[in-house]
C-alpha cells in the first residue's frame, strides 16, 4: 500500500458510476470508495436527497487516487423546479373537426371559426 505525505493509506480506487443515481445514493456510494463528491455551482448539495445525478467527472472506472473529489452535475427529481410541461401552440387541428364534436343528432351545429388573435 501506498501511502500519502499525510501519513494515511492512500492507493489508487476507481471511480464508481454515479450517473442515475440519487444525490443521497450518490454520496453513499463514493464514501464507501474513500472519494468525495462535489457539485459545482450546487451549494446544497449536501442536503440534495432526490436530485439524480446526469454527469460526472471522472468518467466511471478511472483509477484516482483515494480521497480525490468526483464532480458531478445534478438534475431536479420529480415535482422540483423546472418549467414543467408547456401546452401545445401548433398545429392547429384541421378545421370542421370542433365543429364535427358538437354535433348531436337532430341539432345543427354553429358555425366555429379557429384563428389566432
Amino acid at each position: 500500500m501506498r501511502m500519502t505525505p499525510e501519513g494515511h493509506g492512500g492507493g489508487d480506487v476507481r471511480v464508481p458510476r454515479l450517473v442515475g443515481l440519487m444525490a443521497v445514493d450518490a454520496r453513499e456510494s463514493a464514501r464507501a470508495r474513500g472519494l468525495s463528491l462535489d457539485a459545482p455551482g450546487r451549494p446544497d448539495f449536501p442536503h440534495a436527497v432526490v436530485d439524480y445525478v446526469v454527469r460526472q467527472y471522472p468518467q466511471p472506472g478511472t483509477p484516482v487516487p483515494r480521497h480525490s473529489v468526483v464532480h458531478v452535475w445534478l438534475d431536479f427529481g420529480e415535482g422540483e423546479g423546472g418549467g414543467g410541461v408547456r401546452e401545445p401552440r401548433g398545429p392547429l387541428p384541421p378545421p370542421g373537426g370542433l365543429r364535427r364534436e358538437l354535433e348531436e343528432p337532430g341539432a345543427v351545429a354553429p358555425l366555429v371559426a379557429l384563428g389566432s388573435p
